[in-house]
């Protein structure tokens, strides 16, 4: 990588702005041309220095305010069939299983949902319980948002690359 390449991989962790031609404007800020920015874009994404180019979206200014894991206590020999049925839900946007630990905690399988509300999201766990025919969970709501670093933003700058 060369300095044009870190100044841009650092401008994309910061997110793309939200206007009708993001790379141009990229491009205005780091004195590249919008062909330049999605030329290296694309290298730095075939040669594998970024795997992943997706959207994150700020669920709090989009409306979503309330996040929940539940963690359900579902019978080993049931647990696919219950994670297929809560993966089913548009609600549900993590859905995973987990050992237990024995006389701690004894729930195996966890589903993350989020809502406008608490009565929303309520009203979402209890579909998901009657749905997968699971009574036996316990909620775990956010109650305020960590600060968020984006991901490799850490290991780049520890690396150096500024």
């Amino acid at each position: 990588m060369n300095d044009r390449d870190r100044a841009l991989l650092l401008r994309l962790l910061a997110g793309v702005p939200l206007v009708e031609e993001p790379y141009r404007a990229i491009a205005a800020e780091l004195g590249m041309t919008e062909a330049e920015v999605i030329a290296r874009t694309e290298a730095l994404l075939s040669r594998g220095i970024i795997r992943r180019f997706a959207v994150r979206v700020d669920h709090r200014k989009a409306g979503i305010l309330v996040n929940a894991m539940v963690a359900w206590r579902v019978p080993p020999g049931d647990v696919a069939r219950v994670a297929e049925v809560m993966a089913r839900f548009p609600e549900v946007t993590h859905c995973y299983e987990r050992a237990v630990v024995p006389g701690r905690w004894d729930y195996n399988l966890y589903a993350v949902l989020h809502g406008r509300c608490r009565a929303e999201v309520d009203r979402s766990i209890a579909q998901l319980s009657r749905a997968a025919g699971i009574a036996d969970y316990t909620v775990l709501v956010s109650t305020r948002e960590l600060k968020r670093t984006p991901p490799g933003l850490a290991l780049l700058l520890q690396e150096g690359v500024r």
